[in-house]
């Protein structure tokens, strides 16, 4: 699994084209083939991963049986709806699918937040609302995801 770092401003053409930075697409393994996946994110924003990574994430959604439950069936259809292969181009550069861009609404500048196994692709206003807390409300959020992962521990 890559562990992708990095914050990078950039520009979106009129044809839906967004160059990717050097730095970013140096992390990405060789064998990804030049081929991604790009998909929604939970909040108005697009995920990026290596094919690789995405049907890893696929492999836990099929995981969890669905056969009695309307609620997993559909989570597992909005979570994959949308989601397209897409391949870097000679002038690295990936082409964002229209509807795509138009669910996450961006406008022609988008910051690409990496970490983990993947790229959050958000438009550069909402970015920046969405990393606008004060100190205090960065510490609660801190605390509640070590409570969370201190109890997803105890489960295991």
């Amino acid at each position: 699994m890559p562990g992708f770092i990095g914050e990078y401003y950039c520009k979106l053409d009129n044809k839906g084209r967004l160059s990717l930075p050097s730095k970013l697409r140096a992390q990405f393994p060789e064998d990804a083939e030049n081929m991604l996946v790009i998909n929604r994110g939970f909040e108005k924003c697009l995920v990026l991963y290596t094919k690789e990574d995405w049907l890893k994430e696929t492999e836990k959604l099929n995981a969890v049986d669905d056969f009695m439950s309307p609620e997993i069936r559909r989570f597992k259809r909005i979570f994959t709806n949308g989601a397209n292969l897409i391949s870097i181009d000679n002038a690295q550069r990936i082409l964002l699918p229209k509807k795509l861009i138009e669910y996450a609404g961006f406008g022609d500048e988008v910051v690409m937040s990496a970490f983990g196994n993947k790229v959050e692709i958000w438009d550069k206003a909402m970015y920046e609302s969405e990393l606008d807390v004060e100190s205090t409300e960065l510490s609660e959020l801190a605390k509640n995801f070590h409570q969370q992962k201190s109890q997803n521990g105890e489960q295991n």
